[in-house]
């Protein structure tokens, strides 16, 4: 099965960390993405707003370069948080758990050549894998 996301899109707040009981730094922020479309003879235009996540030593970087304004491309998986509120109904939230996060325009509007942060390390065991051979093209 492939879970994977591709976003572009504008922070619209600082980015907050905070630190798990383990240690592990985790990093939240929300984007926001904008579509626009024409309906009939007239442009209108329509905001979507994702929240991000990221863990370890990407999340500790993200937490000190990026700030409200930065455009960014986030690269990661979906994410399904479940959980009971005080009131006993069950509630539900779809995250993205970034894996990799590129800076490609700084809250000025200047350019910058497209900034990689560090990937997650990953855990020794663990292989990471793709559905794409190193020849292939992404099919998009």
């Amino acid at each position: 099965m492939l879970n994977k996301v591709l976003l572009i899109g504008r922070l619209v707040k600082d980015p907050v960390i905070r630190y798990l009981p383990s240690g592990t730094p985790v990093t939240e922020f929300g984007i926001v993405w904008n579509r626009r479309f024409r309906s009939g003879e007239e442009w209108k235009e329509e905001s979507h707003f994702f929240d991000i996540k990221a863990y370890g030593g990407l999340a500790e970087d993200l937490a000190s370069r990026l700030s409200k304004g930065y455009t960014v491309v986030v690269e990661g998986r979906l994410s399904q948080e479940r959980w009971t509120g005080q009131d006993g109904k069950t509630y539900s939230r779809v995250r993205i758990v970034a894996e990799s996060v590129r800076i490609i325009r700084k809250p000025k509007m200047e350019e910058v050549e497209s900034e990689e942060l560090p990937e997650p390390k990953v855990s020794p065991g663990v292989e990471e894998t793709s559905p794409f051979g190193e020849e292939d093209e992404i099919p998009f």
